[in-house]
Order: structure tokens, then C-alpha cells, then sequence
């Protein structure tokens, strides 16, 4: 009987470890994807400030430029393009 209590010991530790592995993972999962979205919008901003300056397409780099393009990556930069064009 010792030796089935141990092994259900064991194969409760085994389940606890793999359920706290899966709820840790999510939020870095979902870290790794904001960090890489807003590498994604701070590249594209340069990008847009890099190519469209010829054209007259300059979008200043501030605070709150820098936040939309860092939270909505690419569609956050498309966005500061076309207010530029309407405002």
C-alpha cells in the first residue's frame, strides 16, 4: 500500500508541475508577442519617416506617436499615416 501512495504522489506532482507550466507560459507567450508588435511598429515608423520624407510624409517621432505605433505595431503606424493624410 506505501508503494502506491508514492507513486500517486509522484504522478500528482508530475500533473501539478505540467498544469503550473501551462499557466506560466501564456503570459509570456503573450509578453513575447506585444515586445515583438511594437518591434514591428517602431521599424515600420523609421521606415515611413525614412522613405516618405522625399515625398512629404513625415511623421514626428513624440510620446504618443511612439505609443501607438509600440501597442498597435503595424496597424497603429497605418493609422498615423492616414491622419497625417486627413489632418
Amino acid at each position: 500500500m506505501e508503494t502506491l501512495s508514492g507513486i500517486l504522489l509522484i504522478a500528482a506532482l508530475i500533473v501539478g508541475a505540467v498544469l503550473i507550466l501551462k499557466i506560466l507560459t501564456k503570459p509570456i507567450r503573450l509578453v513575447f508577442k506585444l515586445l515583438l508588435n511594437a518591434a514591428f511598429g517602431f521599424v515600420l515608423l523609421f521606415l515611413v519617416n525614412f522613405f516618405g520624407d522625399p515625398v512629404g510624409i513625415y511623421i514626428s517621432v513624440n510620446f504618443i506617436n511612439a505609443l501607438v505605433a509600440g501597442f498597435l505595431g503595424v496597424p497603429g503606424v497605418i493609422l498615423l499615416v492616414l491622419l497625417k493624410f486627413l489632418f
